[in-house]
């Protein structure tokens, strides 16, 4: 059998793999019913759909063959190490600095993996997708996140 399109044959087993994988997992966490959905109910239907979307585009690379159906290239380690490393940061300096600073740190040092970045650009999506996300999970969803640095809390809470 010969593989007419690579990436949507990578694409498809990646999303096979990560389909069951939610599967396999949802099942330590109770299902629930349909009236009274359980923890696991939501990770079980998302993972049998990714692995039936993964299946169908599996088959479809195998079949049909694209215009695209040249091989994968190299992995771009520049952008995933930065990428990673970025997403790493943010999960530890979040409780320390806040959202008001973490996330924008993100978004600046996660824009570096680009060669097509602008710093003005990078800083206006940086001041838009903090505004928008303290609206979604402070304001609206009312999350309990850090938002300013630790010291600024330690400050503020002597002063008062």
């Amino acid at each position: 059998m010969k593989i007419k399109s690579q990436k949507d044959f990578w694409s498809g087993l990646m999303f096979v793999a990560v389909g069951a994988a939610f599967a396999v997992g949802a099942g330590n966490y109770s299902l629930g019913d349909s009236v009274r959905p359980g923890p696991g109910y939501f990770p079980l239907g998302l993972g049998v759909l990714l692995t039936l979307l993964g299946a169908v585009v599996l088959f479809q690379s195998l079949t049909i063959e694209t215009d695209d159906g040249d091989p994968v290239g190299a992995i771009a380690w520049r952008p995933l190490l930065i990428i990673l490393g970025a997403v790493a940061m943010f999960g530890v300096v979040l409780p320390r600095l806040g959202l008001v600073v973490s996330l924008p740190l993100l978004i600046l040092v996660s824009a570096y993996a680009s060669e097509e970045h602008t710093w003005l650009g990078s800083a206006v999506n940086a001041v838009a997708i903090t505004t928008l996300s303290w609206l979604v999970f402070v304001v609206g969803l009312k999350l309990t996140l850090p938002l300013w640095p630790t010291i600024f809390a330690a400050s503020a809470a002597a002063g008062a």
